[in-house]
């Protein structure tokens, strides 16, 4: 941002605070935090700084933000209590001035197939509303242009007059509903390979079903013997037709078995109800990897992916209809509804129009309505959130980021930062943690903690003005000015990858040689075609490793040293050295405390009230037996070990009696992604996102294959540890590796070897090259957005 943007920031901001107008958090001592005291200003935009691991979430999100959260909960009865997610009180002497808190994160908006951008908004419902009032021709009120509501009749009693007498009459109603009544609304309808379900050359007793879960011990062995619609004795393929529809279509049935109530259904209902009704990302793998190969999925005929009746998509304004409205880019949906004037629904249309331009502004504008909510990235969904409280009634409350920032190009940025300072001069407290330096500028008050990681971490090294932090000391301060220079010698690529014809997503027929060898740097606005160029042509070929975002999927019995694979080569250290097997050393094996099963912790259920989780008195915490801790290696037992950080590991596991070479070289792996600080038992339900992205980063590096794409690696890390990430893709490329790195971040675009810019704009004015060349000669050009921000960023 602009020294001229910074100044009116400043100005607009309101006057000192009170000691009414704080929040005041006294002896903060969640996760890795150290007594931590600080007083924040209310109606200010307050930025938590620091290296990763510090402690800002702890502080905003662990302590601030969860507090608020859970004394709101307080307020209603113990029996919706019973309903809601249990939040123990943070470890805190005092918080004082809180306000409601609404949290706006990067966690993915669910990938739920009935949700899109426009229902996860309120666009779809304004929609809805404006088609009901000016479709031709009527067909009846907003439910009738609705996906998700279908058609439905009923019976029932109606009052009329005759003959000046009053009587009751039975009458149906049909309720219309814009459901497509062949797909219910998905857009989509299956198709079963019945080979993937059944070897039809057995009998169900002789195991003929090949459905995950689908055994004939238990439960639904005994509905298939009981139920009395096929021999269960017969092969399959001998079934006549009336036996085999029972078997694969018969709807939900109640039947008796062996004096039993049970319901029986064929099994392809079952299957929709038990694995499509669920977010395909959960799934178990093997259940993954079953629906991928007995099922397909394809556009439904009849409504032809618009999940709309026929009667929906026939009403119409200004010749679109509702389906035709929310497949358009937003930002040409927002020109297309300033051309609607009719001045009976005016107050809708400026709604409507304010809330489409909001996803311009927030550089959405490049996504569809009808676009799933589960496609979205973390930043996008993100994004997607804020633009339900720009235009909310609410003040004076505290809206809580988790770096805003994440997948927005520099010039992105600026919008981004104009957002949040219109929420706090709607008179809201903004607490932001962040790491850019352009979110920093436009702070009122930062509170910088550090001063390293994990146990080094946990204090307030600064709390002041962002000139303050510039004069500190601290790491952030010291770093804050940092700009990355171009560098004097590029590599040369030893070849190419070739890509011919790219038109995934909005890609305009893109043809492009991607160099090997080199660092290339793959960069353009928010939308531009960055992701859909490399996943959809590079990801996917033989002997590249993608490192991308995706969440890491785990319980909190899940840590580093499980997700690495670190502790299979410690078990067996410790296994060799002490004569005993393995698994004694694992929690989740024969080792673990019976009394928690080695969970370390002892979940209590009150009924309606809150659980209580409390530390197992057996294991005191450790998640062992005790006979299993008394066994060593190098002087340590399981449990000191898995206590130990990355950086004392590596110590550990590099020499004498403990010298463990596959162990190290995980550890060396972790500590390069700038990890040293972790705990190797740390679960990873408590990682920040960018911790989580490097963990999956070094879990990699060691994957056989000579190309790495990397998206947006920068992603959660300070400024200080940025050097440190170049430094690694260095040795990547240096060892004969080729790394292609999707990233906004300048230092990142400025150190690269080669730049591909996509543009010029976003959406369909994206999808194409702008440039392709080195830094310099981008630099040189400034012909492209990312060219211009490059030169002010290296001050060229």
């Amino acid at each position: 941002m602009s020294k001229a943007t910074t100044s009116k920031a400043r100005s607009a901001a309101p006057n000192a605070a009170d000691s009414h107008d704080l929040i005041r958090v006294q002896g903060a001592r969640e996760n890795n935090l150290k007594d931590v005291s600080v007083e924040l200003p209310k109606r200010r935009l307050t930025v938590f700084t620091g290296v990763s691991g510090s402690g800002k979430s702890s502080l905003v999100f662990g302590t601030i933000a969860a507090e608020s959260q859970r004394m709101i909960n307080e307020t209603y009865s113990a029996f919706v209590q019973g309903f809601m997610p249990t939040l123990s009180r943070p470890e805190v002497d005092l918080l004082d001035g809180l306000t409601t808190a609404i949290i706006v994160d990067q966690e993915r908006m669910g990938a739920n197939p009935r949700s899109t951008v426009g229902t996860a908004t309120d666009a779809n419902a304004m929609l809805r509303i404006l088609f009901s009032r000016l479709g031709k021709p009527h067909i009846g009120s907003p439910n009738a242009y609705s996906f998700n509501v279908p058609s439905v009749k009923a019976s029932g009693a109606i009052t009329v007059e005759r003959g000046g007498k009053t009587k009751a009459e039975k009458a149906t109603f049909t309720r219309l509903g814009g459901m497509c009544p062949r797909c219910e609304g998905m857009g989509s309808v299956t198709d079963f390979d019945l080979t993937a379900l059944y070897d039809d050359s057995k009998s169900l007793n002789e195991g003929a079903l090949t459905i995950p879960g689908y055994s004939m011990e238990g439960w639904y062995g005994r509905i298939f013997r009981g139920c009395g619609y096929f021999d269960p004795d017969k092969p399959i393929r001998k079934y006549n037709k009336k036996e085999l529809h029972d078997l694969l279509y018969r709807e939900p049935t109640k039947i008796k078995v062996d004096g039993i109530n049970l319901t029986y259904s064929g099994l392809i209902p079952q299957i929709q109800k038990s694995f499509l009704s669920k977010d395909v990302d959960a799934m178990q793998p093997h259940i993954r990897a079953f629906v991928e190969r007995a099922i397909t999925f394809t556009t439904c005929p009849e409504c032809e992916g618009t999940r709309l009746s026929a009667e929906a998509r026939s009403s119409k304004i200004k010749g679109k209809n509702i389906a035709d409205v929310c497949a358009m880019q937003i930002s040409d949906l927002a020109d297309w509804i300033r051309g609607v004037e009719e001045p009976s629904v005016a107050p809708l249309l400026g709604g409507l129009q304010h809330l489409l331009d909001s996803f311009t502004e927030i550089g959405l504008g490049y996504l569809s309505l009808d676009r799933p909510a589960g496609t979205l990235s973390g930043g996008e969904a993100q994004r997607t959130k804020m633009i339900r409280h720009l235009g909310s009634s609410l003040t004076d409350v505290t809206y809580v980021f988790d770096e805003p920032t994440i997948g927005l190009h520099p010039h992105d940025i600026e919008r981004m930062n104009d957002l949040l300072l219109r929420l706090r001069d709607k008179g809201n407290t903004v607490l932001v943690v962040e790491h850019k330096p352009e979110t920093i500028a436009i702070a009122d008050h930062v509170v910088d903690l550090g001063p390293g990681a994990g146990t080094g971490g946990g204090t307030v090294c600064y709390e002041g003005t962002v000139e303050g932090l510039r004069k500190s000391d601290t790491i952030t301060g010291r770093h804050l000015d940092d700009r990355a220079s171009l560098k004097e010698a590029v590599r040369e690529p030893s070849g190419s990858l070739e890509i011919r014809g790219a038109s995934t997503h909005n890609l305009q027929g893109v043809d492009v040689d991607i160099p090997l060898g080199v660092l290339c740097v793959v960069t353009g606005v928010a939308g531009s075609g960055k992701s859909s160029l490399i996943h959809g042509s590079v990801a996917g070929r033989e002997g590249v490793v993608v490192i991308d975002q995706a969440a890491i999927r785990g319980s909190r019995r899940s840590n580093p040293a499980t997700y690495t694979g670190l502790l299979e080569p410690i078990r067996k250290a410790f296994a060799k050295a002490n004569g005993v097997k393995p698994a004694l050393f694992s929690a989740n094996s024969e080792g673990a405390c019976p009394t928690c099963n080695g969970a370390g912790v002892i979940y209590t259920d009150l009924g309606v009230m809150a659980t209580v989780e409390s530390t197992c008195e057996e294991c005191e915490g450790k998640r062992f037996q005790a006979s299993v801790l008394e066994y060593t290696l190098g002087g340590r037992n399981i449990a000191e070990v898995l206590a130990m950080p990355v950086t004392e590991a590596e110590e550990f596991f590099g020499e004498g009696d403990a010298r463990t070479p596959a162990a190290h070289t995980i550890l060396e792996r972790l500590a390069d992604v700038g990890l040293g600080y972790l705990t190797l038992g740390q679960p990873l339900t408590t990682l920040s996102g960018g911790e989580r992205q490097r963990l999956k980063l070094a879990t990699n590096i060691g994957e056989k294959g000579g190309v790495y794409v990397l998206d947006e690696p920068t992603t959660g890390l300070h400024l200080a540890d940025v050097e440190q990430l170049l430094g690694l893709l260095d040795r990547l490329v240096d060892s004969g590796k080729s790394v292609i790195v999707i990233e906004h971040h300048q230092a990142v675009m400025a150190h690269g070897d080669w730049i591909i810019d996509l543009g010029p704009g976003a959406g369909h004015d994206g999808g194409r090259i702008v440039f392709e060349g080195t830094p310099a000669d981008l630099v040189a050009d400034r012909s492209t957005l990312t060219g211009e921000h490059l030169a002010a960023y290296v001050g060229a």
